[in-house]
């Protein structure tokens, strides 16, 4: 049979662990709630910046005139390429 006041020692101990966890749980939650305006900000930009590459890939002449205007040919052939948006 087990002794009770072990038993009890472990069962604060655990409890206190919980207790611990829980906090850095909450304090995880209130950093998240303080960062998540940044990401929705950020986000809105970059629905913005691939809605324009979106319009650029539908409209792949008028993006090789431009870019044949600037630098010259070779920069409209590549240009012209549908290329996809790099992320980190």
């Amino acid at each position: 049979m087990k002794d009770i006041h072990e038993v009890l020692r472990q069962k604060q101990a655990k409890y206190a662990q919980l207790g611990k966890q829980i906090e850095m749980l909450q304090q995880a939650a209130e950093k998240l709630r303080e960062v998540a305006p940044l990401l929705a900000e950020n986000d809105d930009e970059d629905n913005a910046v691939l809605s324009e590459v979106d319009e650029a890939s539908l409209q792949p002449d008028a993006m090789a005139a431009k870019a044949g205007a600037n630098s010259g040919a070779s920069a409209a052939s590549k240009s012209a390429r549908p290329s996809a948006p790099r992320w980190p």
